[in-house]
């Protein structure tokens, strides 16, 4: 049995070649906005993460902890770039990534973020003389290089 794909044909049913499948691969291209891939891949990350929750009749064998909370951080990331640009869409987005939150947190038990140290000393393996974060920063919206 061949494994080859199938040659593509245009509408008149004779193959396309090459040439002509670049050209249009180009057109697509030029049409493309990196806003359109970021919300496809941030809905992409949303539907994994729900597989990797369990939460689908029939997923419930896939579960993993550490896939599931990857994914929701990469979704909470690319989200962060073209929430303003989605309108109520949007809306939709935040809903589905907050369910997942929920999902992970009573599938680890824990919300994975560490708690702060109550007395005001440093966590442990912080560095106390280290700047504190202010409140944007740990918000998660404070985009801060090699943090």
């Amino acid at each position: 049995m061949s494994t080859q794909p199938p040659t593509p044909t245009g509408p008149d049913g004779q193959p396309i070649s090459e040439e002509e499948l670049r050209a249009a691969y180009e057109a697509q291209l030029k049409q493309l906005q990196v806003e359109d891939v970021i919300v496809q891949t941030t809905v992409s990350l949303i539907n994994l993460a729900g597989r990797k929750a369990g939460l689908a009749p029939g997923t419930e064998d896939e579960r993993d902890p550490q896939q599931l909370r990857m994914a929701i951080d990469g979704a909470r990331a690319l989200l962060a770039l073209i929430e303003d640009q989605l309108g109520p869409d949007g809306a939709q987005l935040r809903d589905a990534l907050s369910q997942l939150q929920m999902a992970y947190v009573q599938l680890t038990g824990q919300t994975g973020e560490p708690e702060a140290p109550a007395t005001g000393e440093a966590a442990p393996g912080e560095d106390p003389g280290a700047p504190k974060a202010g409140p944007a920063q740990s918000s998660g919206r404070l985009w801060v290089p090699g943090q």
